[in-house]
């Protein structure tokens, strides 16, 4: 039996120290990361959707010398954050329901974007379109293959989906992006499935 996604954002209020307490901080995602930045240049803007405790993503970019906005539907997470950074710029938001007034140079979700529903992800892609600049750069931690599974946060089950790569494809090009690397499962990145794209 699969997770509701109806309950993700009551588990992440209640798992956000343990979640913190249990995710690595080893930056396994590193290599992605500079990836996902050597499109960008330091002070430029990045949105951090689904921030979480802003540790270690948001933390690598400031360190990078980006200018980094984290928003995040859960206000336990978000305390952690400001409680590290206070003077960073984190905002409570749903990434169903975000408009943030202008664009950036480039939005990452990672361990974020899967959360939603396969109908709640094509819309959060028209979003975060609007919210990038012609040539920013995408980035997001997705499925391998069309379908629903549970996952873990903390010591609760929470839900997963994930459109197909050709289906998230043509939605990335319906919201004038065009998709710039995909690979599923990736052994370097504890087999997460990894999505880039660019605005054109």
């Amino acid at each position: 039996m699969n997770a509701d996604p109806k309950d993700t954002h009551a588990v992440y209020e209640r798992q956000a120290t343990e979640y913190d307490k249990r995710r690595s901080k080893a930056l396994f995602e590193a290599r992605w990361l500079a990836r996902f930045t050597a499109c960008l240049k330091p002070g430029e803007h990045v949105l951090d959707l689904g921030c979480g405790t802003g540790d270690p993503i948001a933390r690598w970019f400031m360190a990078e010398g980006f200018d980094v906005t984290g928003v995040d539907f859960s206000k336990a997470m978000l305390a952690i954050a400001r409680d590290r950074w206070p003077d960073g710029d984190w905002r409570h938001a749903d990434m169903r329901e975000f408009d943030l007034g202008h664009t950036f140079d480039g939005i990452i979700a990672w361990n974020s974007f899967f959360h939603l529903t396969a109908e709640e992800q094509s819309g959060c892609i028209a979003r975060m379109a609007r919210h990038l600049r012609s040539g920013g750069m995408l980035m997001l931690t997705v499925g391998p293959r069309a379908g629903e599974i549970s996952g873990t946060v903390g010591t609760e089950p929470v839900y997963h989906a994930s459109l197909s790569p050709a289906e998230y494809a043509l939605c990335l090009e319906e919201n004038g992006l065009r998709m710039t690397g995909f690979l599923a499962e990736d052994p370097e990145t504890n087999s997460h499935t990894v999505l880039m794209a660019r605005k054109t």
